[in-house]
């Protein structure tokens, strides 16, 4: 039940029209609710957004903790639902050390 319009579909967060995904990026309620709802163009934003915070804050993606996280920023990102997307603090950029 995407939102169509003539040929093309049109994003529920930029509210350009574009392309559809493919497919639901999960196979649950929020990857239906990204399929219907987001191009594929604020879905690639997602995914470099979503690299960043994997990086930043050095989360372990088999970690269903992970998960919920990045779900929660997701939400954030392409639905304007949640608090604040967590903040990537760039002033420490090539001095973290492990």
């Amino acid at each position: 039940m995407g939102l169509f319009s003539g040929d093309k579909f049109e994003c529920g967060r930029c509210g350009r029209k574009g392309e559809q995904m493919a497919f639901a990026p999960f196979p649950n309620e929020l990857g239906a609710r990204v399929y219907n709802e987001i191009c594929q163009s604020c879905w690639k934003e997602w995914l470099q957004k979503q690299n960043q915070l994997i990086n930043h804050f050095g989360l372990d993606v088999s970690n269903p903790d992970s998960h919920d996280f990045l779900f929660d920023n997701l939400k954030i990102f392409l639905f304007n639902e949640g608090v604040q997307l967590a903040q990537i603090d760039t002033s420490k950029e090539g001095s973290v050390e492990w």
